[in-house]
């Protein structure tokens, strides 16, 4: 009997452990009223692509593979010049930035193309952050490719989550979030400095890793 005793609670054990039998839930008391508090994440959830959100679920990743390619191409130096901004992780809280007016640049890492070099830096531009209802918007203010889009409030408490297209040549404005695939841009938006903050853009259409653009502040704000 006890050998049979002894086996049933193998049984019982591997059940659990496999996920074959789950343990009870505690009973809520008849009579009380329970609130379900929705997520943040579920707002840009529900506007992001499925394609947009694979992207962004292997930021991590796109970090690690990006950092490596520039570095086996010979730019371990250019990388660690960079410091934070290159930084996987770092991230501090209150990522919300202030509206008005920004100096950005923008760094690329790993290749878009088999003899592409693994690691670019551009000149700085304009950029604009502002403020519309509850999101921010930000805005490429100049070249012939500029992003635009809102960033959204997510669960984790260090980022913000951009979506955005790209407006080209001469159009006054970018498409709609979702209205062309092809121009579409996923990121997640970060403080990493005091008045410094950065933009990831992991797995951007031109086929590279990683985007990474740096913004802070213009030091003498044009008045509105």
């Amino acid at each position: 009997m006890r050998h049979y005793q002894r086996w049933a609670v193998l049984l019982v054990a591997a059940a659990l452990a496999g996920g074959c039998i789950k343990a009870p839930r505690p009973k809520t008391p008849a009579g009380t009223t329970v609130s379900i508090v929705p997520l943040k994440a579920d707002a840009w959830l529900a506007v992001a692509s499925l394609a947009d959100q694979a992207r962004l679920s292997r930021t991590a990743f796109a970090w690690q593979t990006g950092l490596a390619e520039a570095r086996e191409a010979g730019f371990e130096n250019e990388v660690t010049a960079e410091g934070k901004l290159l930084a996987s992780g770092g991230a501090l809280s209150r990522p919300a930035p202030t509206p008005g007016s920004y100096r950005c640049r923008l760094v690329r890492l790993g290749r878009s193309t088999e003899r592409g070099p693994a690691f670019e830096k551009y000149k700085p531009f304009f950029c604009y952050i502002d403020l519309e209802g509850e999101l921010f918007t930000i805005v490429k203010q100049t070249g012939s490719q500029r992003p635009a889009g809102r960033l959204w409030e997510d669960d984790v408490p260090t980022r913000l989550i951009f979506l955005g297209s790209l407006a080209l040549g001469n159009e006054e404005e970018a498409l709609a979030y979702g209205a062309d695939p092809k121009r579409d841009m996923a990121g997640v938006f970060e403080r990493i400095a005091p008045f410094r903050w950065r933009l990831v853009i992991p797995y951007p259409q031109d086929g590279s890793e990683l985007h990474v653009f740096e913004l802070t502040p213009v030091a003498d704000q044009p008045k509105p």
